[in-house]
């Protein structure tokens, strides 16, 4: 039998490897990132490295996102295996130590006798061969020129940003302190799993006026007319958009009592989540950045709580790519011009993690059933992943099409009308559970 050639040691390529290994295809999985080559946003050559948060969000099989973890790890995904397995208390949210993360999922590919690992770069879609492209946002010029020239799209790029992660002991405890929002009790949590520091209406305001009038990050010629994605965006683009735009987002006050001051509600309120399992490093919320490196550590200093912080990693931009997947990508991830080859991970047009994880995951499952001759059905619409899957390959608008996470927006609704939210998506959830599950037998 013809090996699976899988192009992108990330998390979606690793999964497609995991899945199609496990149905007894052979499996070469490339990876361009070695001892002598990185990119702008990793910091490693580790198989399915966490450039940006270590956290897979919210856990809850009642959330959209929760739900989608219920039903991968049905599946036997790999990478949601590797985040149960690594976990650090996050409130509500499954989040992991990243070391210890990517050198479990690396471990198991290594380990596994269908699984080839080369570090080479792949600057070519083969018309021979079996192939999956899940190279992500980091996807090199030459390959994404080649996909823009078989695919006739003319742009694939936007940006995404990096948050900076700080030493724990460096944090200023007479100011900042631990608590989930509302004392939320999430896997493995207390409901004391975030660092607080809050800030006053002056303190806000001075720190609004710093991100708006700082130096940032130079684009390349190539780079000026990429978008951003609003699910990503930097902390200085969002105070852009006006004063209290952070106050209504990542840095909102609510759901904190701050025990250094009873009865005083702060303004506004930075939070830092736990981001390896010794607790050492915690990274900050929602302060991805393009500011330059000087002015990151001058302005987060600034912040109450930080004034002595320092820095094991400075916030950053990485680009990120995508395909036009309504347009150009069959019910299965194939690419109708070519479809010897399928795209998966957030090149499939996905933003996410665990989105780029599933589609890997059906990447790898439609593959092997292709390479044994069988057939396998779509996975269900009222499934987190199945709706999603659907989205992009005929759900979405193509001259419209950008980047998408899991909501319960792409499912279909319920039958009956359920007016609490809460018991609509308990609901909804328990549907899916069920299609996934008679799926699965079938």
């Amino acid at each position: 039998m013809q090996k699976l050639n899988i192009v992108g040691g990330g998390l979606a390529g690793a999964e497609a490897a995991w899945q199609a290994a496990n149905r007894g295809i052979e499996v070469n999985l490339y990876e361009m990132r070695g001892p002598n080559r990185t990119t702008a946003a990793h910091q490693t050559d580790k198989i399915a490295e966490l450039v940006c948060s270590n956290s897979f969000r919210n856990d809850d099989p009642a959330s959209a996102i929760g739900l989608l973890h219920a039903e991968m790890r049905k599946l036997n995904s790999l990478i949601i295996k590797a985040a149960d397995s690594t976990q650090v208390p996050a409130g509500s949210a499954l989040a992991m130590d990243r070391d210890l993360f990517a050198d479990m999922v690396g471990s198991a590919l290594e380990e596994h006798p269908k699984i080839n690992i080369i570090r080479e770069e792949i600057d070519v879609i083969s018309t021979e061969g079996k192939w999956i492209i899940a190279t992500g946002p980091l996807t090199s010029d030459a390959l994404s020129t080649k996909i823009m020239e078989i695919t006739g799209e003319d742009k694939l790029a936007f940006f995404d940003a990096i948050a900076p992660i700080v030493y724990k002991e460096t944090i200023d405890f007479d100011i900042a302190w631990f608590q989930s929002r509302y004392d939320k009790v999430g896997p493995g949590g207390d409901g004391k799993d975030y660092i607080n520091c809050p800030l006053n209406k002056e303190q806000y305001n001075n720190f609004v006026d710093a991100l708006l009038s700082g130096e940032k990050t130079e684009f390349k010629e190539w780079e000026k007319d990429t978008p951003y994605f609003n699910g990503c965006l930097p902390i200085e683009v969002m105070a852009e958009r006006g004063r209290e735009t952070l106050r209504f987002g990542p840095m909102k006050p609510v759901g904190l009592t701050n025990p250094h001051a009873p009865g005083e509600k702060a303004y506004a309120v930075l939070q830092l989540r736990q981001d390896n399992l010794l607790g050492t490093l915690y990274n900050m919320v929602g302060f991805q950045t393009k500011l330059k490196y000087g002015l990151q550590k001058e302005i987060f200093s600034s912040l109450p709580g930080l004034e002595n912080a320092e820095f094991a990693r400075l916030g950053g931009l990485h680009r990120n790519t995508f395909i036009n997947s309504p347009k150009l990508l069959g019910s299965k991830l194939e690419l109708k011009i070519q479809p010897n080859v399928r795209f998966a991970g957030q090149i499939t047009g996905v933003e996410g993690y665990v989105e780029s994880a599933a589609m890997g995951l059906l990447a790898g499952i439609f593959a092997a059933h292709e390479m044994h001759n069988s057939t396998v059905n779509i996975p269900p619409a009222d499934t987190a992943i199945g709706s999603l899957l659907m989205h992009l390959t005929y759900g979405a608008e193509s001259s419209t099409f950008q980047p998408m996470n899991i909501n319960f927006g792409l499912v279909p609704p319920l039958e009956e009308k359920i007016r609490s939210k809460k018991d609509r998506y308990k609901a909804l959830s328990d549907r899916a559970l069920k299609s996934l599950s008679d799926w699965i037998k079938e």
